[in-house]
């Protein structure tokens, strides 16, 4: 089995209630959005003449060739989702709304865990669920790889 394929069959065994995948759905868009609104604040040099460079694209760079060493489809969907909540960061233009996401984002995980799944984050036993959530949404979404059965 492909890497992708075994990080996206352990993640789903982690989320296998719908109500717990809707409150991933709202957490981890609202964590990505908060994430890129406070990396946003910091500018670090220029895209254009007019665009600053800030860490949420280095890092939105970054997240793409992690995603890119998985699969590739995959990889140019999260740069489009990223990239989209970059741009939406931009417009607000308020890292304290990005705070209030990101922290409202974290609850929104912990509800889907405790009241749905009733387990622990799969992120606690694996540090690269972490960027495998969104991911794993975004196919859930898109159907972009059919996420084989849970991982042994």
């Amino acid at each position: 089995m492909k890497t992708i394929d075994t990080l996206l069959a352990d993640y789903a065994s982690y989320h296998r209630t719908r109500g717990n995948v809707a409150a991933h759905a709202v957490g981890i868009t609202l964590i990505l959005f908060g994430t890129v609104s406070l990396l946003g604040s910091l500018h670090i040099g220029a895209l254009g003449p007019i665009a600053p460079l800030t860490a949420a694209e280095v890092i939105i760079g970054i997240s793409f060739l992690f995603y890119l060493s998985l699969n590739v489809p995959v990889a140019l969907a999260m740069l489009g989702e990223l990239a989209a909540l970059d741009m939406v960061a931009r417009a607000v233009n308020d890292w304290r709304l990005g705070l209030i996401a990101f922290a409202v984002g974290w609850v929104f995980q912990g509800i889907g865990h405790a009241v749905y799944e009733k387990n622990s984050p799969a992120f606690l036993k694996n540090l690269v669920h972490l960027m495998v959530g969104p991911a794993f949404l975004l196919n859930e979404l898109l159907k972009i790889r059919p996420v084989p059965g849970p991982a042994k």
